[in-house]
């Protein structure tokens, strides 16, 4: 079964982490607990917080919703403790979701994107994704690149 979460607020940055490697996960732009736990229970999803007081739940202590607390400040450190808590694979679906939305990319081809990036892009960058909601165009240049070596420096770090 493949784990979702959902992110509080407080780990934003951290969020778009987990979308890089390819966890679903939602992010909360304002502090609602009960929201947070509506969609958790309802979709199954694993609640990512930095929040000791959340933590405190009956429903997190009696097991009903799964929770990883994060400790760390550095969304780097954090990657890496929620990678560790919930045996994830940094290699799961790299650069499949939208860091933004949350949505899975569509693979795009040359001619669509012709006007919609920058033109040295067009020249020099064949393969291309785009979010469904958003219109965000990727690709994989130097930005790409140094997100990889970073998600391969994480997994060398654990």
């Amino acid at each position: 079964m493949e784990i979702k979460l959902i992110a509080d607020n407080n780990v934003g940055k951290l969020a778009r982490w987990l979308r890089l490697i390819g966890y679903d996960t939602i992010l909360l732009k304002q502090k609602d607990d009960a929201q947070m736990i509506k969609i958790a229970l309802g979709q199954n999803r694993v609640v990512v917080t930095k929040d000791a007081q959340f933590m405190k739940r009956r429903l997190v202590t009696n097991g009903t919703l799964k929770t990883v607390h994060i400790e760390q400040d550095d969304p780097v450190l954090q990657v890496q403790e929620v990678v560790k808590t919930l045996s994830l694979d940094y290699h799961f679906k790299p650069f499949s979701l939208c860091l933004e939305c949350n949505r899975a990319l569509i693979a795009r081809g040359k001619d669509e994107v012709r006007n919609l990036v920058p033109t040295h892009v067009f020249e020099t960058q064949t393969q291309y994704t785009q979010c469904p909601t958003c219109q965000r165009i990727y690709w994989p240049g130097t930005h790409w690149q140094a997100m990889s070596k970073k998600l391969q420096d994480l997994q060398g770090d654990r």
